[in-house]
Formats: structure tokens, C-alpha cells, sequence
């Protein structure tokens, strides 16, 4: 089956959804919030400040690139114990501090996405449920099992109870590295932030809350405009909620919290956001709309596709690295206050 930007693909519907230029999904709205949206987030933001994550560092595991890699696990609101890895310099201080969330097939490793500016230290965490160390008893490690836990009620879903994870691993980052350790008072540094796909998602929800963030990169964000994305059929973990919202229709007053278009009307930083034409398994509207409504200073970087291989891949990604050097070498001020 032939798709509108011209990729041969098997699937039974169509990864670009007939939008065939940028131009057509540029104007795509994001859904209103419920009137109680902020209350909702602060409230979960403040619990998730309140947690003292208590993290320990590991040994070495890995050292490449001019980082050490180290095994860290923290504490995460409902006392549940979470791992990862945190990458620092293998020399001189720490002058830049990242969170980098992962996509919804979890993290079994490090992988390739390190500090993308020099002398940074980032934390990788896995989730809860997702990946060997973000294992929790009773929570589903699968993608389309993971979205559905405790979708029954917006205090309950385990969406919510990611996206502390990842303040939670922020506190556990400027914890467990000094240099860090003013990142969101006046005159301190301000903390960047990776997501692609489910950290993308999770990213845009986490960070309208958060002052100790100052920029950040969402890659092929997720649960971008629930309404819209419940209409369309993909092969991720959105077709697992279109299926349980078939069967439960009243699901869709649960989603109204966890969109992360509607979020991102709130989400003043900058922020570096790469979306794409074709992509079964987060529809590209939905990644456009997170674009979209972005409240501050934002950059868009089109994708030919997303969670789908294609000739050009490599160069668009080295593309987007030397974009995301560059827009956090502009954005972030280090933690001895300079560029």
C-alpha cells in the first residue's frame, strides 16, 4: 500500500493519515483542558518534590565518548524503588545536567543517547514497569498492556505515575551531582531535557511544572491529542487505548489529563521538537499538535518517518543531533554561569 509520501509499506492504513506536507499538519489544534487541568499536574508535581529519592550510584559500567556510566537507582513517589544509569565527564566538573526519557520499549541500556553538549551529566531512567530496572511487581512490562494499567481513573493511571518518575529522577540528578544541586533557584542552572516517542510524551507532560528545566527536545512525541488519536488506527500502544476505548468510552474523560498537546499550551521553554510525516506507530497529527501548541519559543524539525526505516534516516538523525547540540549550547547556561 502506497502512502501519500511515497514510503512502500504493508500496514492497513495509511502511517501518513493523507496529510502530505508539513504545511497541512501545521494547523492541527490541541484539545481543551479540563477546568482543574493545572490543579491536577501541580498537585502531582508538588508530591513528587516532597519524595526523598535517596539515590546510590553504582560502579562504572561503561565509559565511551568522554563520559563514565554508572549504574543509579532512586526513589519514586508511592516509595517505589526505580533504576537507570547516570552518564557524568570522565573529566573536569559538571556543567550541564539532563534527563533523558526513553521510548515505550523501555531502556536494557545506556544507548547512544548521551549528554549532547560537553561536560554534561544526564540521568537515564527507566520507569516504572518499563525495562529491567524499572520493573515493578504488577505492573505490565508490555507496551500496550503498560498504557492500559490503571487507566480506569486519572489518580490511577500509570501515565500520571511515570511522568513523577521523571521529577523524581531530576531530584535524584541534582542530588547525587553538586554542581546541579541549585538547578531551578535564582541564578542557578537550569536542567535540559530528551524525550522521543513515550519520553517525548511523558516529556511534554512533565515539564510545564517543572522551574528547574530550561529547555527542551521531544522527538516523535506520544499522546498527543487523545481525540484525534482515538479516530486514528496505528500498530503502538494508541491502538491498545483505541481498542479499551471501544469497549469503554467514558476512558476518554481519564485522557483529557494526560494530553500532551493539551500540556504543551502550558509549556513555556524552549523547545526542540522533531515530528514526521509517516509514522504507524505514533500518528504524525498528534505529533504535530504537540508542536503546535507550544507556548514558547519552539523549533520544529521534520522527520521523513518515524518508528518506520527508511533510505536518509542516518543523515536526518545526524541532522537532529547537530541540531539538539546547538539549540541547548543557545539555551542552557552551565552551572558556572557561563554560555
Amino acid at each position: 500500500m502506497a502512502s501519500p509520501v511515497a514510503f512502500a509499506h504493508d500496514f492497513p492504513f495509511d502511517p501518513a493519515y493523507g496529510y502530505t506536507a508539513p504545511e497541512q499538519l501545521l494547523g492541527i489544534p490541541a484539545p481543551p483542558a479540563p477546568a482543574d487541568f493545572e490543579a491536577f499536574w501541580r498537585d502531582r508535581y508538588a508530591r513528587a518534590r516532597a519524595v526523598s529519592t535517596r539515590p546510590v550510584l553504582g560502579p562504572v559500567e561503561e565509559e565511551r565518548d568522554g563520559v563514565r556510566i554508572h549504574g543509579i537507582t532512586y526513589t519514586s513517589v508511592g516509595g517505589v524503588r526505580l533504576g537507570g544509569w547516570l552518564a557524568l565527564p570522565a573529566e573536569g566538573p559538571v556543567r550541564y545536567g539532563f534527563v533523558v526519557g526513553h521510548g515505550y520499549g523501555g531502556r536494557q541500556e545506556p544507548g547512544r543517547d548521551l549528554p549532547p553538549l560537553p561536560g554534561a551529566a544526564a540521568i537515564l531512567p527507566c520507569v516504572r514497569g518499563m525495562g529491567e530496572r524499572g520493573r515493578v511487581v504488577g505492573i505490565p512490562d508490555l507496551a500496550a498492556e503498560h498504557v492500559l494499567y490503571g487507566i480506569g481513573s486519572r489518580d490511577s493511571y500509570v501515565i500520571g505515575e511515570c511522568v513523577a518518575d521523571l521529577w523524581c529522577a531530576a531530584s535524584a540528578l541534582t542530588e547525587v551531582v553538586p554542581e546541579l544541586a541549585g538547578a531551578g533557584h535564582l541564578g542557578g542552572p537550569r536542567l535540559g531535557y530528551l524525550g522521543e516517542s513515550f519520553g517525548g510524551g511523558l516529556g511534554a507532560l512533565a515539564l510545564p511544572w517543572d522551574d528547574r528545566f530550561g529547555a527542551a527536545q521531544l522527538t516523535v512525541p506520544t499522546f498527543g491529542s487523545h481525540p484525534l488519536r482515538l479516530t486514528l488506527p496505528c500498530v503502538g500502544s494508541g491502538e491498545a487505548v483505541r481498542a479499551y476505548h471501544r469497549e469503554h468510552p467514558q476512558v476518554a474523560d481519564v485522557l483529557r489529563y494526560f494530553d500532551a498537546a493539551t500540556a504543551a499550551t502550558r509549556l513555556e521553554l524552549p523547545t526542540l521538537v522533531a515530528a514526521a510525516l509517516f509514522d504507524p506507530s505514533v500518528p504524525p497529527p498528534g505529533q504535530f499538535a504537540v508542536y503546535n501548541a507550544l507556548a514558547g519559543e519552539r523549533e520544529l524539525q521534520v522527520l521523513s518517518a518515524g518508528h518506520f526505516p527508511y533510505r536518509g534516516m542516518t543523515a536526518e538523525a545526524a541532522e537532529l543531533d547537530a541540531n539538539r547540540t546547538r539549540f541547548f549550547g543557545e539555551r542552557l547556561t552551565a552551572a558556572d554561569g557561563s554560555a
